[in-house]
């Protein structure tokens, strides 16, 4: 795999030394850290360069909407959960999938499990924690699946507290369960003291209502233009050739992340367990979005309650032109 990708950032990188290389800029969905360590190695590395790419990459955050960045045109590509892209492209934003490094999704539901919480049923009539911003949509489908009403904490019915980014509300008691990720919040709890064993986790792919993370999207448009179809071409292969060292040298991954994060917040122990579990959800992708992955998400996003955030299937949501292009 790792010899496919060099092969064909060489095949895409045969430009003319004497000219400028192309810019990108690349618009992250959250704040430096291991979850995006493909893109940070393909820099560090020297892998955009050697493709004639000069790659700018922005830090998200709290108040970052990629969507709202690559339609002001401060982005080329940005990096999205696909629940937002297809509802942004649904309201007159044409995104565009070129790619999905991800292959798994890394969120899951974390409980206390002296609540009496042992299995999904038993989630009835409590109160969780649940982002909002477009993540709550994989929440609202498996309360459906699982015939549970979001109206407030009543039998058939749970509360939903709109959860922020940190996990005091489980720790607070104020929640028996909340959100987190694999690669980041569940290990806050961790570190907040509480033991693994006191806790009962519930992984969106274990209950079938995944949908895909962390892809990469651009206007529709630029598509069009077969130069930008070879510049992203060339993004791709060379930041897929980071994700594929970053897999394999995750300590690595995690200090030339630390060296990109200008606010000093993260630390060396956080983001080398971050990376070590990111790679969990990176492995068996090649960069080609699965035709398959991709249905999973509509249909679940389809059959997300009364308020779906998508009201009927796309069309045009993805491509396979650029990775087509890269492997070659």
């Amino acid at each position: 795999m790792k010899q496919t990708w060099i092969a064909a950032v060489a095949a895409l990188g045969l430009a003319s030394p004497a000219l400028a290389a192309d810019e990108v800029t690349l618009q992250l969905k959250w704040v430096t850290q291991a979850q995006f360590a493909g893109y940070y190695v393909a820099l560090e590395n020297g892998y955009y360069e050697e493709a004639d790419l000069d790659v700018t990459i922005l830090p998200g955050g709290p108040d970052i909407a990629p969507t709202q960045v690559i339609a002001g045109g401060g982005a080329d590509v940005i990096v999205e959960w696909m629940p937002a892209a297809l509802s942004a492209r649904e309201n007159g934003l044409p995104l565009v999938n070129i790619a999905q490094p991800f292959k798994s999704s890394g969120m899951m539901l974390t409980c206390w499990k002296d609540a009496g919480i042992s299995a999904p049923a038993d989630l009835d009539n409590r109160t969780l924690g649940v982002w909002f911003f477009g993540n709550e949509f994989p929440f609202l489908a498996w309360m459906s699946q699982l015939d549970i009403a979001t109206d407030g904490k009543a039998e058939g019915s749970v509360e939903v507290l709109k959860q922020g980014f940190n996990v005091d509300p489980l720790l607070q008691r104020q929640a028996d369960c909340i959100s987190t990720m694999t690669y980041n919040e569940y290990w806050q709890v961790i570190d907040a003291g509480v033991s693994p064993e006191e806790l009962i986790t519930f992984k969106y792919e274990d209950q079938g209502v995944a949908m895909l993370e962390d892809g990469l999207y651009v206007l529709e448009e630029n598509l069009e233009d077969p130069e930008y179809v070879d510049k992203m071409a060339r993004f791709v292969a060379a930041s897929m050739k980071g994700w594929k060292w970053a897999e394999e040298n995750p300590e690595d991954a995690a200090m030339i992340v630390l060296d990109y994060d200008e606010t000093g917040a993260q630390t060396e122990g956080h983001q080398i367990r971050m990376m070590g579990e990111v790679a969990k959800l990176t492995a068996g992708s090649n960069g080609a979005l699965d035709p398959a992955d991709y249905q999973r998400t509509v249909d679940t996003l389809l059959a997300g309650g009364s308020d779906p955030v998508i009201t009927k299937e796309p069309e045009g949501a993805w491509t396979h032109v650029i990775t087509d292009a890269a492997l070659d």
